[in-house]
């Protein structure tokens, strides 16, 4: 099968995306794989940046599109798509639905989620899959002596609620490390000099240097607002990191196990299940 994937970035060094080069590489391992970065369609509007992506889908050959967390590569030329009769999948998981979402699910064939939370608006083509963690890279390491220090991690928005763990770790006296970054950066710093709380802010931290703090802090902190299940909880399990969240429905993580995410999240069991649904989308089996 050969599979045309629309992403972002692509980009290993993206404190947001950098993950998904290692997803684009277990896909190589199923399929050929073409990979469209809407960061390289350059400057423009919307249209111009539209017609740019016309042209490259229309002058490729493949037979399925994965579609990564961008629903407009579906509203911009979905409509070549299904003329053409190619297969579309959108991976999407966020809380938003908005136009552009239902849009772009009535164009794919199939859309991909992590949890029933995080794809909310009703259809038949939702797939729970799970999360891909890249098990290669988050598990324990022995050799690494854990610390006494918290840590949270997340965009620096408001749903992901840093504030409560800023506030936490100033009564515990304990040392709080931030890994993330976004527009509420500058409200947190406040909050942590008021309360006196000592925190370190991170700012944008690569994917390939979360382990490494995930396996030296004392406690990963999980305050997220958002009601889904976040991948960086996921990720600090796999590093055998104590953790604590806040969300009810996730509370019976706290006493999993890296072997665990290793059975259920792994992102090469997740890319094999992804690849076999396409490739029945693309050759039906036989009645």
């Amino acid at each position: 099968m050969k599979l045309l994937i629309c992403t972002q970035i692509y980009d290993a060094n993206d404190s947001d995306l950098g993950f998904f080069v290692r997803w684009v590489e277990e896909f190589k391992k199923h399929c050929e794989v073409e990979v469209i970065s809407l960061k390289n369609l350059g400057r423009g509007g919307r249209l111009m940046r539209a017609w740019r992506l016309l042209k490259l889908v229309s002058h490729k050959e493949y037979d399925a599109v994965f579609v990564h967390m961008n629903p407009e590569y579906l509203l911009a030329v979905g409509w070549y798509w299904k003329l053409h009769g190619k297969k579309t999948s959108l991976w999407y998981t966020h809380k938003s639905v908005n136009l552009k979402l239902r849009v772009a699910t009535w164009f794919a064939d199939i859309i991909f989620t992590a949890s029933k939370e995080s794809f909310r608006l009703p259809s038949k083509k939702v797939r729970v899959m799970g999360h891909g963690i890249d098990t290669d890279l988050f598990r324990p390491d022995p050799s690494v002596v854990r610390e006494g220090w918290w840590l949270s991690a997340g965009r620096l928005n408001k749903s992901k609620r840093h504030d409560l763990v800023i506030d936490e770790a100033a009564k515990a006296g304990k040392e709080l490390r931030i890994a993330g970054e976004g527009p509420e950066r500058k409200n947190l710093e406040v909050l942590a000099h008021t309360l006196g709380a000592r925190v370190v802010f991170l700012g944008g931290v690569s994917h390939s240097q979360m382990p490494d703090l995930f396996r030296r802090a004392g406690l990963f902190r999980h305050t997220s607002e958002t009601g889904s299940l976040d991948k960086v909880l996921l990720e600090a399990i796999a590093c055998g990191c104590p953790i604590q969240t806040n969300n009810l429905d996730l509370k019976a993580l706290e006493s999993e196990n890296p072997a665990g995410i290793f059975a259920e999240h792994s992102l090469q069991a997740l890319i094999t299940k992804i690849v076999g649904i396409l490739q029945r989308l693309v050759v039906p089996p036989h009645p």
